[in-house]
C-alpha cells in the first residue's frame, strides 16, 4: 500500500487571505486523517504565508497518523522541529519570491546546513530530502545519511497537464527518470516518496514506480474540496491510488 499524505497548507492560505481565524488546518488535518489519509503534511515556511507556529503546535498534538513537517535546513527550523518533535521532517530548498517550491533541493552543494538532520535522527525523527530524480543528487542523499527522500514529480505533472497521457514523449521522459532514480535509490537504502504538483490525473501513473512508499499530495485535493468537500477529496484520492496499486499485488 502507499501512503497518502495530505498536504493541507492551503487551508491555511485561505485563513490567511484574511489574517482571520477560519478555515482552521487542525479541523482539516482531522477530517483528512478520518478520510483516509495516513499522514498530514504541513509546510512552515520562513515567511508565515500560511502555516504558522500556533498550527504546527496544535496540529501536532491532534494528528493520530504521522506528521510529516516540510522546512528549510536553517537553525530555526531544526530548533522548532526540534521541539514539536513530528515523525518526520521534509527538508526542501525555500526562496520567498516563489510561489511554490520550484525544484529539488542541491543536496551537493548543502551538505554543511544540513548536518543538523542526525541530531532530529537520533530522537527518532525520520529526515527526509527533497530532491529532483538526478543521480548525483540521490547518491549525495545516501552519503549525508538520510532515511528517505522524496522524489520532486513537478516535471512530470507539468508534462502530463500540458500533453495529457496518450504517448507524448516528455511525459515518457520525465517518467522514465523518476523510475530510474526509485530503483537507484532502493539500491542504496533510501525510502522513496515522491510529491509536486500530482493531481487525479497525473497521480496514477505516479502509483507504479518501484518502491514507492509515501506520495505527498496537497494543491488539488483542496482544490477539489472546494467544490466536493474535504472528505469527499481525499477519499477520492485515497481510493485512487488503491486502484492502481492494489492489481499488481
Amino acid at each position: 500500500m502507499i501512503a497518502l499524505h495530505v498536504n493541507i497548507d492551503h487551508v491555511a492560505t485561505l485563513r490567511q487571505a484574511r489574517r482571520g481565524v477560519e478555515p482552521e488546518p487542525v479541523t482539516a488535518a482531522g477530517i483528512a486523517e478520518m478520510s483516509g489519509a495516513d499522514g498530514i503534511t504541513i509546510h512552515l515556511r520562513e515567511d508565515r504565508r500560511h502555516i504558522q507556529d500556533r498550527d504546527v503546535k496544535l496540529i501536532r498534538e491532534v494528528v493520530q497518523t504521522r506528521l510529516n513537517l516540510e522546512m528549510a535546513a536553517t537553525s530555526e527550523m531544526f530548533r522548532i522541529a526540534e521541539e514539536i518533535q513530528p515523525d518526520i521532517v521534509t527538508l526542501v530548498p525555500e526562496k520567498r519570491e516563489e510561489v511554490t517550491t520550484e525544484g529539488g533541493l542541491d543536496v551537493i552543494s548543502n551538505r554543511s546546513v544540513l548536518l543538523p538532520m542526525e541530531k532530529l535522527q537520533a530522537s527518532g525523527i525520520r529526515v527526509s530530502l527533497f530532491i529532483d530524480p538526478d543521480p548525483k543528487q540521490i547518491e549525495a542523499s545516501a552519503d549525508c545519511g538520510a532515511d528517505d527522500i522524496e522524489l520532486h514529480t513537478g516535471s512530470y505533472a507539468h508534462a502530463f497537464n500540458r500533453h495529457g497521457q496518450n504517448g507524448i514523449k516528455d511525459v515518457d521522459s520525465e517518467y522514465n527518470r523518476l523510475h530510474q532514480a526509485s530503483e537507484m535509490a532502493h539500491r542504496l537504502g533510501l525510502k522513496v516518496n515522491a510529491g509536486h504538483g500530482l493531481n487525479y490525473h497525473n497521480t496514477r501513473r505516479i502509483c507504479h514506480l518501484p518502491h514507492l512508499e509515501e506520495l505527498n499530495i496537497g494543491h488539488s485535493i483542496i482544490s477539489r474540496a472546494v467544490f466536493d468537500g474535504l472528505h469527499q477529496a481525499v477519499r477520492e484520492m485515497r481510493e485512487l491510488i488503491d486502484s492502481e496499486v492494489l492489481p499488481a499485488r
